[in-house]
């Protein structure tokens, strides 16, 4: 099955760009395989890819807050939380996944890959998660550990710049925007603390709805958290 679905020289290339050499190669098979694929081929027995994504996705919140911890060893928790989310959401993700070239490698139904599914965010982003959970079942959280600093490591470098610290609030206003052609609504709901020791609470509400909470110092903080869930939340639908 392997010599069908990867070649012998594409896995060797594509275990080079990862810096990591799969035991089990079914592993890499299953991480690089979509959903639309083992749909579409089922006599293949091919598990998809999303039970690694999900695997792959708590490894790296723990690497990376690892890698940030010894870093930046004097920055506060708020700065080290803003950093991790520019570094492992979808956006930073995809960058990674298109630095190695992921998208050739990847198992795709015939629909997606009519339709561009190989230059997808989402599906590039989700691959390369089930590509750390895959490493992380195979060599252990080390390796998977050492797989990530060498794929992120011009980014890590790059947190310093302001630029790479997204903006929840303006990042999910674009989203709502595109998706529902309006914008969010956060509302004060509750406070409480001292004067110089105070918690704000808000909710956030699209369409009328609420759909996400957020606490912190300040308002504004508060704001940023909630529409941090908010946003990933969005951003997996």
């Amino acid at each position: 099955m392997e010599s069908e679905l990867l070649a012998e020289d594409q896995a060797e290339e594509l275990c080079q760009r990862l810096g990591y050499q799969f035991r089990d190669i079914s592993l890499l098979l299953n991480a690089l395989c979509h959903a639309s694929f083992s749909n579409e081929q089922p006599q293949l027995e091919l598990e998809n890819n999303e039970r690694l994504e999900f695997l792959g996705d708590a490894v790296l919140e723990l690497a990376v807050s690892h890698i940030l911890m010894d870093r930046f060893a004097q920055a506060e928790e708020g700065t080290l939380s803003r950093y991790r989310a520019a570094l492992v959401d979808e956006t930073g993700l995809y960058q990674v996944a298109m630095a190695i070239g992921l998208g050739k490698y990847i198992f795709l139904g015939k629909g997606e890959e009519l339709s561009g599914g190989r230059e997808k965010p989402s599906i590039l982003a989700d691959a390369m998660e089930a590509l750390i959970g895959a490493v992380y079942i195979d060599g252990g959280f080390d390796q998977a550990k050492r797989v990530i600093i060498k794929l992120f490591s011009s980014r890590i470098e790059d947190l310093g710049n302001k630029d790479m610290i997204h903006d929840f609030k303006s990042l999910l206003q674009e989203l709502t925007q595109q998706r529902y052609k309006t914008i969010p609504a956060y509302r004060l709901v509750e406070e409480w603390g001292p004067p110089h020791d105070k918690v704000f609470r808000v909710s956030l509400a699209i369409r009328g709805e609420v759909v996400a909470h957020g606490e912190g110092k300040s308002k504004k903080e508060a704001e940023q958290r909630a529409a941090k869930v908010a946003y990933m939340k969005m951003r997996k639908e």
